[in-house]
């Protein structure tokens, strides 16, 4: 069984759809750990309801980044695979070293496009018809690291930020859990910036590849 460790920042909706995903038996996984580095996350309050275990470290307590990460580092050690769901901080070279391979960020856009924050905003800023969200390998870029999974998404033109990041949200609900998945039945392969996921259904949209699962 995959042993899988979660960063989080904020309400932790990704979070619960891996819970849901380990309660049922679909994820293949057991939630080893959460750690938070907001104390008023409501991510925490899910754990608590589900009984999953976590952590809260604040990055004020720590002289340095290097300190707080290592920390970070500590507590995860034993786990398979380090999931980044809404963690609004970005991990040093010498934190993914630690991992390499093994750390995965869920981003509301299709990378390369509105790599950082705000990203459903500038979305609809730039005028595009579709958006969507992406599972990516975590690398010292900002949400530029190895495309896993990509959902993609109409832009409509009577769309708000919110609108658009609902809709957007509900994909990265089905694409995270599936994609850990595939790790946990051993189908991820990395060749440099190729990923492949040995037997995935690929077709159109709205999915691609199609979630098997989830």
């Amino acid at each position: 069984m995959l042993r899988v460790g979660v960063l989080v920042s904020g309400r932790g909706s990704n979070l619960q759809a891996l819970i849901d995903g380990a309660e049922s038996g679909k994820l293949l996984a057991t939630i080893d750990l959460v750690i938070s580095d907001n104390p008023d996350a409501f991510a925490l309050e899910r754990c608590r309801k589900h009984a999953v275990p976590s952590e809260v470290v604040l990055r004020k307590d720590f002289e340095s980044r290097e300190a707080f990460e290592e920390r970070l580092a500590e507590l995860l050690k034993g786990v398979d695979l380090v999931v980044l769901a809404g963690f609004m901080r970005i991990l040093s070279p010498l934190f993914l070293s630690r991992f390499s391979g093994r750390v995965i960020n869920i981003h509301p856009s299709l990378i390369p496009a509105f790599q950082g924050l705000d990203a459903q905003r500038k979305a609809l800023e730039f005028g595009v018809r579709f958006s969507g969200c992406t599972v990516h390998l975590v690398d010292e870029s900002v949400d530029g690291g190895p495309v896993i999974v990509q959902a993609v998404v109409p832009v409509l033109p009577e769309d708000t930020v919110q609108s658009l990041s609902n809709r957007i949200l509900s994909y990265e609900h089905r694409i995270l859990p599936q994609t850990v998945r595939w790790f946990a039945e051993g189908r991820i392969r990395i060749e440099g910036r190729k990923v492949t996921v040995e037997g995935a259904r690929y077709g159109t949209l709205p999915v691609n590849p199609e979630p098997e699962v989830f």
